[in-house]
């Protein structure tokens, strides 16, 4: 048992160093083996400099496209704005006519209804004269024409009234004259009033009509150009706002 212990340990070292030698050949057959597999793998070609500059070329010319579409969605988006605004003057004009003309109809209803409370009283007795229905004719146009001045009676209602037409008679007593004008202004008056009104409506409605195509504009405007935008930094990576690229003409 001595002996195998003794051979053993005076055998020892030479052992590590064979084993030593072995470990280190291993390791260079495999580094030997693996460059040589990598050099067998095909490589994928680089791409053509002239492929390259093609790609370059059509994303270019992708991103100018976008850039001047979003341009004229933004430019339409402004026209649109700038048309809605006018369509609210019109409509706060069209408001500011319609109150003028209830509040005339308003004046008209509320005097007419003074005259024809007055007129169910019994009338004062006048002559019989030529001069007495001179003087009722000459009150008639006066007072017709004041009121067409004042916008109670249409031109053709004062046509009517000074050609004795549609019930007008001068040879009335001027106090059924007045109620027959009372009438007749307040029935003009809220005619002008429901025309005023109805105008109004329609000038409300064009202009949601135009507020509602700005917004969409707008909303479309701003859609094409984050689309710019996007297209212009993928080309100009420094360009962190997109706003680098402008559109050839």
């Amino acid at each position: 048992m001595n002996v195998v212990l003794d051979i053993f340990v005076r055998d020892l070292p030479s052992a590590l160093l064979a084993w030593s030698v072995l470990a280190l050949l291993a390791v260079a057959s495999i580094g030997v083996l693996a460059a040589y597999t990598r050099q067998s793998e095909p490589q994928a070609p680089a791409p053509a400099p002239e492929l390259l500059q093609r790609q370059q070329e059509l994303l270019t010319a992708h991103a100018q496209t976008l850039v001047r579409k979003a341009r004229e969605a933004t430019a339409a988006a402004e026209r649109a704005a700038a048309a809605a605004r006018r369509r609210r003057e019109e409509w706060l004009a069209a408001q500011e006519v319609a109150e003028r003309a209830w509040q005339n109809y308003d004046e008209a209803d509320s005097q007419a209804r003074r005259v024809l409370t007055a007129s169910a009283l019994p009338l004062p007795r006048t002559p019989q004269t030529p001069a007495e229905y001179a003087f009722r004719e000459r009150y008639l146009h006066r007072s017709a024409m004041s009121a067409c001045s004042h916008n109670r009676l249409s031109a053709l209602e004062l046509s009517d009234a000074l050609a004795h037409r549609e019930g007008w008679d001068p040879r009335r007593h001027p106090i059924e004259q007045e109620a027959m004008l009372s009438k007749m202004a307040r029935a003009s008056l809220r005619t002008a009033y429901r025309r005023a009104s109805e105008t109004e409506k329609q000038a409300w409605l064009a202009t949601e009509a135009a507020t509602a195509a700005a917004q969409s504009l707008r909303a479309a405007a701003h859609t094409a150009q984050m689309r710019a935008r996007r297209a212009t930094r993928r080309l100009n990576p420094a360009d962190p706002a997109g706003d680098g690229l402008a559109p050839q003409e």
